[in-house]
């Protein structure tokens, strides 16, 4: 009789001993997948563009330029599509393009909103189609001209390339919520020199935010920021100063202006604490981000700009802007 309570007790050892084991392995794997210094992927990471617009309301995603009138074929004629607005026009074009390439049937939206200067055309509401969205066909431009438009471009369209000697990052546009910064973007492409296009500043994620960008529990938010910074300046273009446009919170991955521009910056993190206070032109490929960190690691001197202590490259990184294709469902 004696014996059957140490045999219970046997086992009841060695069962918590698994289970101490299991426990250990679970937390080791755990660890591995969290570390800041973990190895980044390069797989294709699935994701909606919708991500970098959290915060957003819709009407601050349906952006035109006024003063401005833009061509290509009518899928439909503003003389019979009369609206109540510029941000009702670009829904009405959104809705018509719900597909990659053939299946939009608008990308570009004209709408006359001024009854003074439109006359017997206020209201009217134009759904046009583009052949090339990154260099759009304009009839008129101009403060004095009474048409207000918009582009909107279809899954897989409307991404370019910041060319480097480390790769391409690869970035979607967004000219729904940002529309006057992507018209300055796309019209980069066509320079042949591009003098001011570099990145000068590169912070890594550091031990502050994990792979994914997730800030980690109980560290600082910098230095290092965990963002990668330049300007975007070309000979024979006059810079104007960008007016501030729809500000979602700063993601891992979202291309925005500083102040106004042409100084741009690249994020690696999920900057919660930075609120939404800096105009979000695009976002980088997730599959691309791999040369954004490498970028970052790049050697460095610190520096001080204002109060903040800051990583300069030792070598800026020069920029060249360049057509580029994404996956279908961006």
């Amino acid at each position: 009789m004696a014996r059957q309570p140490r045999r219970s007790i046997l086992l009841l050892s060695i069962s918590v001993l698994f289970i101490c084991l299991f426990a250990y392995m679970a937390f080791s794997f755990s660890s591995i997948r969290t570390s800041p210094t973990a190895a980044f992927t390069s797989s294709p990471v699935s994701i909606s563009p919708q991500v970098f617009k959290e915060g957003l309301n819709e009407s601050e995603c349906c952006r035109g330029v006024n003063g401005l009138e833009l061509w290509g074929s009518a899928t439909k004629w503003g003389s019979d599509h009369r609206l109540q607005s510029a941000e009702v026009c670009c829904r009405a074009c959104k809705a018509a393009c719900t597909g990659p390439g053939d299946q939009c049937l608008c990308n570009a939206w004209v709408f006359c909103g001024d009854k003074d200067q439109c006359k017997d055309k206020f209201g009217e509401c134009w759904l046009k189609k583009q052949k090339d969205v990154l260099s759009p066909e304009i009839v008129s431009s101009g403060d004095h001209f009474m048409w207000t438009s918009g582009l909107v471009f279809a899954k897989g369209e409307g991404i370019l390339g910041l060319e480097t000697s480390h790769g391409t990052l690869r970035i979607k546009l967004f000219p729904d919520c940002a529309p006057q910064s992507v018209a300055y973007i796309t019209e980069l492409l066509g320079v042949r020199s591009c003098a001011g296009c570099r990145i000068v500043r590169a912070e890594d994620r550091g031990q502050s935010w994990d792979s994914k960008g997730d800030h980690m529990w109980r560290t600082s938010f910098g230095p290092p920021y965990a963002v990668i910074q330049g300007t975007l300046e070309a000979d024979g273009i006059l810079f104007k100063a960008i007016p501030k446009e729809a500000c979602p919170g700063i993601k891992r991955g979202s291309v925005a202006w500083v102040g106004h521009g042409p100084e741009f910056f690249i994020s690696l993190a999920n900057h919660h604490e930075w609120k939404r206070s800096y105009t979000v032109f695009g976002f980088v490929l997730p599959e691309d981000m791999e040369i954004a960190e490498k970028i970052s690691r790049l050697p460095s001197k610190l520096d001080v700009w204002g109060n903040v202590t800051v990583s300069v490259l030792e070598n800026s990184v020069s920029l060249r802007v360049v057509r580029a294709t994404g996956p279908s469902e961006l």
